[in-house]
């Protein structure tokens, strides 16, 4: 912990691609839980759609960060 406060940080690509990871699986989520607590809603909308594809977006990216290792990002 004391390690990510020092001045001489940087994050890695492989910390940079769990958090996108772990970003786009949220937004994924959030946008079938929106669906799934309002299913009267009319439909996937526009906004759940585009909200699943950045998800989506940002997953993917995630994982190609992820086997870059420990180069600074």
């Amino acid at each position: 912990m004391w390690r990510w406060l020092d001045d001489d940080f940087t994050i890695t690509k492989r910390q940079l691609g769990a958090l996108l990871i772990a970003a786009g699986t949220l937004a994924i989520a959030a946008m079938l839980a929106a669906e799934a607590l309002d299913p009267e809603s009319g439909g996937f909308g526009l906004a759940q759609r585009a909200g699943t594809a950045l998800g989506a977006l940002a997953l993917l990216l995630g994982l190609t960060l992820l086997p870059l290792g420990d180069r600074p990002a």
